[in-house]
């Protein structure tokens, strides 16, 4: 596996067998949130992002908004030479996969949109609830508390749940605020619809961030071609909670692209 760092953000390239899987992380996350689904699906073609202003991207300049990591994904499909893809998605990683999806690039085989920002923001994203939100990553505490209570339903490893505190903190403070503050009550809708090539919706059970209700309202009615799967028994953070039965998710509706 190759690692690239340039004027576009860091990420690795894993060659394989295409489609190539192009993975967006969450907010507080980075490429390596997706490091045990990657394992598990050893001989699929694979490029992870750390977005502009997150892990190895944070010295790179703001602006930090959706458009932004939209357009800092497809440079960086460019420069690693795909030209066959589907974009995975989670949570704010898979609103910027829908804002890419609906410009209809070339090459853009499907998308997965795991526990994503939905296409309409749900009724609950106030600004009392966003100001809230802002801090969350402020201290080790809160992070630490996040982590825990909002963002896992069950117990990560000792070496997982540190990574995600590492990885809450690993950012810019611009970086930080902008999808509480700006890109999380961003109706994106009139873009979803755009949408052409067939997509997958997951979910998990006990996500209290985009409960299962949310994507079924404020997503799949916008995507033209969507599947959607719930994962039992899983939080938010399904790539480190549920790894094997995302991975085994990916894999199928992958292998069912036209």
């Amino acid at each position: 596996m190759s690692t690239t760092q340039s004027a576009l953000p860091s990420y690795n390239h894993r060659a394989g067998a295409g489609p190539a899987l192009v993975f967006l992380h969450y907010w507080g996350g980075s490429a390596r949130t997706w490091d045990v689904v990657l394992d598990l699906l050893p001989r699929q073609e694979a490029v992870s992002i750390d977005f502009r202003g997150w892990g190895r991207s944070r010295g790179l300049p703001g602006p930090f908004g959706l458009e932004q990591l939209a357009e800092d994904t497809l440079a960086v499909i460019d420069e690693a030479g795909i030209d066959d893809y589907v974009l995975v998605g989670h949570s704010m990683g898979g609103k910027v996969a829908q804002l890419i999806a609906a410009t209809r690039p070339a090459g853009l085989r499907g998308a997965v949109l795991v526990g994503s920002g939905p296409a309409v923001p749900a009724a609950e994203i106030t600004p009392e609830y966003q100001e809230q939100l802002s801090h969350a990553y402020d201290t080790e505490e809160s992070a630490a508390g996040a982590r825990d209570h909002v963002l896992t339903s069950t117990p990560l490893s000792a070496t997982l749940a540190a990574q995600v505190l590492e990885d809450s903190r690993a950012s810019v403070d611009d970086a930080r605020t902008e999808w509480p503050l700006r890109g999380i009550a961003e109706d994106v809708s009139d873009r979803t619809l755009l949408i052409d090539v067939p997509s997958l919706v997951v979910a998990g059970e006990r996500d209290r961030v985009e409960p299962v209700v949310v994507l079924e309202r404020n997503l799949v009615p916008y995507l033209a071609d969507a599947d959607f799967v719930v994962l039992p028994r899983t939080g938010h953070l399904m790539p480190l909670e549920a790894p094997e039965a995302l991975a085994a998710a990916i894999a199928a509706f992958v292998a069912d692209l036209p």
